[in-house]
């Protein structure tokens, strides 16, 4: 199941990636970043519960580039990170593990 794009949006990019969620959990799935939005496509649920018991799931989440209020960069040896803080507080957070997650982060950046 993928998101539509509105007329007028157009996809950048996209990284298969980790998505930590604000109220918790760790998923597995794509990130594809347009000039408007973010939008998630979760395929599995990649907590040990999640891996122990094979857990598939088909979330989606789509996040607007006007909400976001600020991303913040973490870069440790086998971890980047972008968290995504919105206006409203919340973080998210897209884990790319030990990849260089810097495209990634120019493309949510991009408008």
């Amino acid at each position: 199941m993928a998101h539509d794009l509105r007329p007028g949006e157009q996809a950048i990019d996209s990284w298969t990636l980790f998505y930590h969620p604000p109220g918790g959990g760790k998923y597995n799935g794509k990130l594809t970043v347009t000039n408007q939005r973010l939008l998630y496509d979760a395929k599995l649920e990649a907590s040990l519960i999640g891996v122990l018991t094979n857990h598939v799931v088909a979330g989606q989440l789509a996040i607007e580039k006007d909400a976001i209020a600020g991303i913040e960069v973490q870069r440790k040896l086998f971890s980047k990170k972008a968290t995504v803080t919105l206006t409203d507080g919340s973080r998210h957070i897209f884990d790319y593990g030990a990849l260089n997650i810097d495209k990634c982060v120019a493309a949510m950046e991009a408008r």
